[in-house]
């Protein structure tokens, strides 16, 4: 195989297997906020904002996968 073949090939590894978990993670997150929030719809600003800020954290993640699939592909 080329070099070129083999660096295609981890890109595309890197990216589809990195975002897979934050993927998940999100989802997870989703279904928990709902869960209380329907447990105790008083405290859905609380719950929202705190699923709002681990969504972004999780999300970075995915990011960093695609940022290290591109290095991986043109470096």
């Amino acid at each position: 195989m080329e070099l070129d073949s083999v660096r295609l090939i981890a890109m595309a590894l890197a990216a589809g297997l990195g975002v897979i978990g934050p993927g998940i993670g999100i989802g997870l997150i989703g279904g928990g906020a709902m869960e209380a929030i329907g447990r105790n719809p008083e405290a859905t600003d609380k719950i929202v904002s705190n699923m709002i800020l681990a969504i972004v954290f999780t999300e970075a993640l995915g990011i960093l996968a695609l940022v290290v699939a591109f290095i991986v592909r043109f470096v």
